[in-house]
């Protein structure tokens, strides 16, 4: 591989996050087909690396390609996964409002609105609390808007887009160009939305706004598929039908050839309303419907249906298809009002998702010892009483350590205890749990064998053993004494302690500074 995927420092994405963030330059371009042969090339080499963060960020663009092409039930399971995965491989909390928000837009749209609004809510509830001037938190931003989009919340996918784009003061232009060309497209699939329930000027105003953001960026050149689309269809809106028809004809066949469905729907889009517009309604229908045929979405196909209608009034006036009409223009109006019934589980959602993160922040506070911030007494008392025949116990006492508060301070002491819980705390991986049940004594549940766990206690016992504590205070020397015990087969809790606990006085009578197991 390529040493310039080597960063000079470590990105919170993972130490080779270039080519992480290259599978997703691909996809914001549009390039999809592109982007899943590079997503399985840096998966494989990350797997390889061991870095699994970055990993992470690959099978997010993968994610993200394979939603773009319309295989929705991949890209979703792999959303699930990504929401799924524990929390030390997750990465920075702007990434995880991402992947919530882009996997509550794929529950959205496969019907699974409750789900997606939850997944939203726990999007949002993040945000709120993150650095806003990154890269990751613009990410993050435009994919809840998109999010929001897909529950026909315009308003708030508009807010999160204004937030997206004001995330930089000097974005990348492709970053830029992104966020800005799907607030273009927000923007007009909104006017498309207000046209259908008949609110015609605030739908003009939005389309020559997106039709301004999108001949921006066309004028600089960005290599965007996406973008090209929507302004042919901007174009179309605003009565250019020759330009829109120059864009079709330049593009049509060959993102049709490649996947890109999306883009292929706006380009069939933009063709029927020119030749609509110039009384070529047969033409126009054939456009319609093979932009219809391209649907994976109920949402996306509704346009189209609308269109099909519309065309068929002036194709074929009379009472039937004017019946026709009025009976989709009804269904849609009923649709637009679901939208404040969506407002509202949103507004419920993230009520629970707050009065959630309140609770298991006041349990974290009841069960955490307030100098260390391991677990404390309480805690200790859960988990011995869970034990259920697996596991490792390893209690720990700091030697001496009367004498260090009396020669030293009690100040010392504490740093000293502070200095060892951090030891605890980064030898403790996921669903284990490190412990400050009394004043100097510790406890770690591990969930490894009884020859594993003395492996870890060993280490913890030599970096403690290793450490200059004279720079805390001169002449300090800090020791641990260990005892080890793996549960049983039926073993109780209260027997697992009582077995470690007499290895840890084992320990001392041999002299301390040393680990008693079996």
């Amino acid at each position: 591989m390529a040493s310039d995927h080597l960063p000079a420092v470590v990105s919170p994405y993972g130490p080779y996050a270039g080519m992480g963030l290259h599978v997703h330059d691909l996809t914001i371009r549009g390039h999809h087909g592109e982007t899943l042969v590079a997503a399985d090339e840096a998966e494989a080499v990350l797997r390889i690396l061991g870095d699994e963060r970055t990993r992470r960020v690959a099978r997010l663009g993968r994610m993200y390609a394979l939603s773009s092409l319309g295989r929705l039930d991949e890209a979703l399971l792999v959303g699930e996964e990504l929401v799924a995965e524990p929390s030390h491989l997750t990465g920075p909390r702007t990434t995880d409002a991402k992947i919530l928000a882009d996997t509550g837009r794929m529950l959205i749209q496969v019907g699974r609105v409750d789900d997606g609004l939850h997944h939203l809510a726990r999007a949002l509830t993040i945000l709120d609390a993150v650095p806003r001037k990154s890269l990751r938190y613009f990410s993050a931003m435009a994919s809840l808007a998109d999010s929001a989009r897909a529950a026909d919340l315009f308003e708030l996918a508009e807010v999160a887009m204004l937030n997206a784009i004001d995330a930089f003061d000097s974005p990348d232009d492709l970053y830029r160009s992104s966020a800005e060309l799907q607030y273009a497209e927000l923007l007009l699939e909104w006017a498309l939305r207000l046209e259908q329930i008949g609110c015609h000027e605030e739908a003009a105003v939005l389309v020559h706004k997106s039709v301004a953001l999108l001949q921006y960026w066309t004028g600089r050149a960005i290599d965007s598929p996406l973008g090209a689309a929507l302004l042919a269809v901007g174009h179309a809106k605003t009565g250019r039908h020759d330009e829109a028809t120059a864009v079709v004809d330049r593009m049509l066949t060959t993102v049709r050839a490649s996947g890109r469905h999306h883009e292929a729907r706006l380009l069939h889009l933009a063709h029927g309303l020119s030749l609509r517009a110039a009384g070529e309604l047969r033409a126009a229908r054939r456009e319609f419907l093979a932009a219809l045929e391209l649907c994976v979405l109920p949402a996306q196909s509704l346009l189209f249906q609308y269109e099909l209608s519309l065309t068929a009034t002036l194709e074929s006036p009379g009472e039937a298809t004017r019946t026709v009409l009025d009976a989709l223009h009804s269904h849609i109006r009923v649709l637009w009002r679901l939208r404040l019934d969506r407002r509202t589980m949103l507004q419920q959602a993230y009520r629970r998702v707050e009065l959630e993160a309140a609770r298991s922040s006041a349990d974290h506070a009841a069960a955490s010892d307030a100098l260390t911030g391991l677990g404390n007494r309480r805690l200790f008392d859960l988990r011995i009483a869970a034990v259920a025949g697996c596991g490792t116990l390893l209690l720990i006492d700091v030697d001496r350590f009367k004498d260090i508060n009396d020669q030293f301070s009690h100040g010392v002491g504490d740093r000293v205890l502070v200095e060892i819980a951090a030891v605890l705390r980064a030898h403790c991986r996921h669903d284990e749990v490190a412990i400050r049940f009394g004043g100097d004594e510790f406890a770690m549940f591990l969930d490894t064998s009884e020859l594993e766990g003395r492996q870890i206690a060993e280490r913890i016992r030599q970096v403690i053993l290793a450490r200059d504590w004279s720079a805390i205070a001169p002449g300090l020397r800090v020791t641990l004494s260990m005892g080890l015990a793996a549960c049983r087969p039926g073993e109780s809790g209260r027997d697992l302690y009582d077995r470690a606990d007499a290895r840890l006085y084992a320990a001392k009578r041999a002299g301390r500074n040393r680990l008693a197991a079996a």
